[in-house]
């Protein structure tokens, strides 16, 4: 009877203990406005990108050339483009465009920079190689980069993504091997050598869980990075290819009647800043909860400034 008494006390402690987890964790989650805000930016972007574009009543290359031009009106709520087509489709369709290959190139260079980073960490002679590599990319500019491999590739939307993959890739390989490098050192990895565990096995069931938090971090920044850079590589002609929707083709469109027509900039340019800020906030807010070290250490940095200024001052 004391045995079940004390089982039953046991495993009520323990969906005590884990209630209070999750309603810490939501505390957490919900006291951190940068994610929140991130959050809902990101949320709308995605439901307008592939739920808007069947609620519109326009196609993305629907000409009306006797409408060319027109200012945002009822029927054409952003106006119209110099071809007559409906802007706000063309947002819309931009939007599903551009997400898409900002969302592939994140998801890409993760696991691309997560095995070249892992790899590289655990074997010397590999490492050399990989990171000079890396660093030789990194030396180059990335648009530079990315111009160089779409005159080389040739535009289409499969080469955008496979052209920004190698630029951002070795950013996240560098991050990669810097956390994993931590991680080997620890004292259960020591272990797992000692037991004759192989390396394959301590790299993916051990070490690549604990590197997580600042790939995921870091996906968001490349994601956010990636809308950016094929915003400019379609607006300097080497993206996607016209007269596909996105939103750098429409900026490219919208440069030349610039002062004739405000609404083919300022509407997509406002949503790629909706876009990067939602990104870059919703980054920071996983930075915040899954590096908890990293928030104390950066606001103890910046009130050690304050004192250095206000002693100066």
């Amino acid at each position: 009877m004391e045995n079940i008494g004390s089982t039953l006390t046991l495993s009520e402690a323990r969906r005590k203990l884990k209630k209070e987890q999750q309603q810490l964790l939501k505390k957490r989650f919900f006291s951190n406005y940068s994610m929140v805000i991130g959050l809902i930016i990101v949320i709308f972007l995605m439901l307008l990108s592939f739920v808007g574009p069947y609620l519109t009543s326009f196609g993305p290359l629907d000409l009306e050339v006797n409408n060319r031009l027109q200012a945002p009106n009822a029927e054409h709520l952003l106006g119209t483009d110099n071809f007559g087509r409906d802007l706000l489709t063309r947002i819309v369709f931009g939007a599903r465009a551009s997400i898409s290959v900002g969302l592939s190139i994140a998801i890409i260079t993760s696991i691309v920079g997560l095995t070249i980073g892992l790899y590289a960490s655990f074997y010397k002679r590999l490492d050399q190689i990989l990171m000079r590599i890396c660093d030789g990319l990194m030396a180059i500019p990335g648009i530079l980069l990315a111009i160089a491999l779409m005159a080389a590739l040739g535009p289409k939307v499969e080469n955008v993504i496979i052209a920004l993959s190698i630029v951002f890739t070795p950013y996240v390989a560098r991050i990669v091997r810097s956390a994993a490098l931590v991680v080997r050192e620890q004292t259960y990895i020591e272990a797992m050598k000692a037991q004759g565990a192989s390396s394959t096995r301590i790299i993916w069931l051990h070490v690549a869980p604990n590197i997580l938090s600042p790939l995921i971090v870091q996906a968001t920044f490349i994601f956010a990075d990636s809308i950016i850079t094929e915003a400019a590589l379609s607006f300097l002609g080497a993206g996607i290819p016209a007269p596909a929707p996105s939103w750098g083709n429409i900026l490219y469109d919208g440069k030349l009647v610039i002062f004739n027509a405000w609404w083919m900039t300022v509407f997509p340019g406002l949503l790629i800043i909706i876009a990067v800020i939602g990104l870059n906030s919703l980054g920071d807010g996983l930075r915040d909860i899954m590096d908890p070290h990293y928030k104390k250490v950066t606001k103890k940095r910046t009130k050690s400034i304050k004192g250095k200024e206000e002693i100066v001052g």
